[in-house]
């Protein structure tokens, strides 16, 4: 699997307004990979996308939220909603995938970037929150509703709560990079999470 997805051809025939978006997009993910969040600049994706920089800050007020759109797809596009038929496999599907697309790639360190950014970019705060956020755990919550219905766990779980304890450690590792992110480790989650869940202590 490559670091990044292949960015969108540029067909011949589109609007112009969409072709520039498209080369935008396309510039800002060849430069993500070749010199990280921190390094691009503005300047340099208008200069790779042959546009001048107020078509990008027409639609892109700042870099973050440029990033932000060249990532989210590719990002949010791997994260499918795992359905293995118990709560444990679902949880350890999702913090599995969720390892695959961030350990050791450019949307790994991407993320790291964009999470600085959003503490200091109030307009990509809103996206972040609304675009990323929000829609993520959305999707991860119905593996809680869906254990629930199952009866495999209390109805007074707190799903939102349950959701922190399964990303929260793996985002802590990615941030800090104190300690590997590795299949151990999910697994080792995911049983802490289920052992709570559950009230049982593994065998």
């Amino acid at each position: 699997m490559t670091e990044m997805s292949t960015p969108p051809t540029i067909a011949r025939g589109r609007p112009r307004s969409e072709r520039s978006q498209l080369a935008i997009l396309h510039a800002t993910t060849q430069l993500l990979e070749e010199r990280g969040f921190v390094e691009l600049t503005m300047e340099e994706v208008a200069a790779r996308a042959s546009v001048s920089k107020a078509t990008i800050y027409r639609r892109w007020p700042t870099k973050g939220t440029l990033v932000f759109e060249a990532f989210a797809f590719d990002f949010l596009s791997r994260q499918t909603l795992p359905d293995t038929g118990n709560l444990r496999g679902d949880l350890l599907a999702s913090l599995r995938s969720w390892i695959r697309v961030v350990k050791g790639t450019v949307t790994g360190r991407t993320l790291v970037g964009l999470i600085a950014e959003v503490q200091r970019d109030p307009e990509l705060a809103e996206l972040w929150s609304e675009r990323f956020v929000l829609p993520v755990r959305a999707q991860h919550r119905l593996m809680i509703s869906r254990a629930i219905e199952r009866g495999d766990i209390p109805s007074t779980v707190d799903a939102d709560v349950a959701m922190d304890l399964l990303f929260g450690p793996a985002y802590h590792r990615l941030l800090q990079s104190h300690a590997v992110l590795s299949d151990r480790f999910a697994q080792r989650v995911v049983d802490t999470i289920i052992n709570g869940l559950t009230g049982n202590s593994k065998s």
